[in-house]
């Protein structure tokens, strides 16, 4: 017999239910609960309880499963072991531990976001960070938004709505997500003028295309998109002299956020490393080019926090600081704390050790085979025969397409076949993304914290013991 739900709810452990999940919540998995087992039961079917004391404790376990299914986060901590730096799936770049402590402390308490404390007037949000990104990359002037695509079309909407932007065809790219560049630019209200080819736009095609109708030019960084062979490309200061020439302003997406291996001492990076961030717009070169107004991301190569940053000449910086729009894609106190701290980090000269990013990409395949190999012990150790192999790790997240750094893979055995092993450990306590390499499941140890090796070797070989 079905017991009734105040029965149910009398009971200490659908009171203990009650305590963490909340009474409604609680009375509803019960109810819910109630109607599975009746159901079964009026089905004959023989998982069912067959006595009558066995009901209550079957309709409290299928509760209490519910319960906790229904508060489980989906949004939690993972272990990336794929060796993508910046993986945009998996949130891109970690934050630093001054980042994190920053926004704990504005977090947990009010803070001066909108307040002069000299003054004791309101003050604007807007000035946040915009020093030290002003020093950081030689602009006039900044302003931060909750992603580089809202900063572009902000930018847009107060400089080009209704009129022209100047963009080459072969920057027109779909980027992740399904989101391509021009329809993204035409939620601006701007009118696009493509010109020159996919594969080749010059100098000359920009210049013809201006007229009355022109607002700006607009230079697009390719995202994950690489061309080869027959290519040309004009380089950001040529745009910049004929946008200054014609007087329309010059605007540059440039993604990454690279400030430039000038930041960083000649050796920071193994020469793999340098040769290729070497190849990656900078923002630095863009304003020091006459770039009007550079836009870049906050969470890739600069490794802070999700947003959109534009720095550039102040005249122009003050009309989009200016836009409605701005308040519809501001930032949080927290975004600001994350973001300071993590520039503070550059202007102390201690990113490399501070930064996650940064510090992935400096470190040297020596470091990856030794930790490699270190891994390859424990997990043997443990009974699971992996080995060492070369591999290639990815920087990721739209940046230097095409290119790979050398590391040293982990291969595990899956004597069940890759994929089921990659869902094996995705289901781990803490879930470890892998990846496949010539059929097997391999970990990239660069984008692995070294902090997080005893609980990734301790993880692989549970799930791999356990399948044994």
């Amino acid at each position: 017999m079905i017991p009734a739900i105040d029965a149910l709810l009398a009971t200490p452990r659908a009171r203990a239910l009650a305590e963490t999940h909340g009474e409604r919540a609680t009375v509803d998995a019960l109810r819910e609960a109630s109607g599975i087992l009746r159901a079964r039961l009026l089905a004959n079917d023989p998982a069912a309880p067959a006595r009558d004391d066995a009901i209550p404790v079957a309709i409290l376990d299928e509760a209490a499963s519910a319960l906790d299914a229904r508060a489980a986060s989906r949004l939690r901590p993972v272990i990336n072991a794929t060796g993508v730096v910046i993986h945009t799936n998996l949130g891109r770049a970690p934050l630093s531990a001054a980042a994190l402590d920053a926004v704990a402390q504005v977090g947990r308490g009010y803070a001066t976001l909108e307040f002069d404390l000299e003054t004791g007037a309101r003050g604007s949000r807007h000035v946040h960070a915009e020093r030290w990104l002003c020093e950081l990359t030689g602009a006039e002037a900044a302003l931060v938004a909750n992603n580089t695509a809202a900063a572009i079309t902000v930018t847009l909407a107060e400089l080009a709505t209704g009129r022209e932007v100047v963009i080459s065809r072969g920057e027109l790219v779909e980027i992740g997500g399904g989101f391509r560049v021009p329809d993204v630019l035409r939620a601006s209200g701007a009118i696009l003028r493509e010109v020159g080819t996919t594969n080749r736009t010059r100098v000359s095609d920009y210049a013809a295309a201006i007229s009355h109708r022109t607002a700006a030019l607009l230079r697009v960084h390719p995202s994950n998109f690489r061309m080869v062979g027959f290519t040309e490309r004009p380089e950001a200061g040529a745009l910049a002299a004929l946008a200054a020439r014609f007087d329309v302003p010059l605007i540059e997406d440039q993604g990454s956020g690279w400030l430039g291996l000038d930041v960083f001492d000649a050796e920071a990076f193994p020469a793999e490393t340098r040769r290729v961030l070497a190849r990656e717009p900078s923002v630095r070169d863009g304003v020091a080019a006459g770039v009007g107004l550079v836009a870049f991301s906050g969470d890739k190569l600069l490794g802070g926090p999700q947003c959109g940053i534009v720095v550039g000449r102040r005249a122009l910086v003050e009309r989009v600081r200016r836009h409605p729009l701005m308040r519809a894609v501001r930032v949080d106190k927290m975004t600001y704390a994350a973001l300071e701290a993590t520039l503070q980090a550059y202007r102390r000269g201690r990113a490399l050790r501070e930064v996650p990013v940064l510090a992935m990409l400096a470190v040297t395949p020596g470091t990856l085979a030794a930790r490699a190999e270190e891994m390859v012990r424990r997990l043997s150790v443990g009974g699971v025969p992996a080995s060492c192999r070369a591999g290639q790790s990815a920087i990721g997240g739209g940046t230097t397409p095409g290119e790979t750094l050398p590391t040293t893979l982990v291969a595990l055995p899956a004597s069940d076949g890759a994929d089921a092993l990659l869902t094996r450990l995705r289901r781990c306590t803490t879930p470890v993304i892998a990846r496949i390499v010539d059929d097997a499941v391999c970990l990239d140890l660069r984008t692995v914290a070294a902090s997080d090796d005893g609980t990734l070797a301790e993880a692989v070989g549970s799930c791999l013991m356990l399948n044994a």
